[in-house]
């Protein structure tokens, strides 16, 4: 069954990243799924992510960080894995 681990809470269109807002760790390497905003389930490979413009490999619950992503999502949608 899948683990809730964080919502998507914004989005930069220009740049196509989206912030994680986590309750669970996420690791690069990690694969998660969101419901896009055309309502279609995205699964998607974390290959990076930024915390205040610094690299990290894994992140925590309580903290947001920015990963780029392949679909524009629904900020409010949940994120499993």
């Amino acid at each position: 069954m899948p683990k809730t681990i964080g919502k998507i809470t914004h989005f930069f269109d220009k740049i196509g990243v989206g912030v994680f807002d986590l309750t669970a760790t996420l690791k690069v390497g990690d694969t998660v799924k969101f419901i896009g905003k055309d309502g279609q389930e995205v699964e998607q490979t974390i290959e990076s992510m930024q915390l205040e413009n610094q690299q990290l490999q894994k992140a925590g619950k309580g903290q947001s960080v920015g990963v780029k992503l392949s679909k524009i999502p629904k900020i409010g949608t949940a994120i499993t894995k």
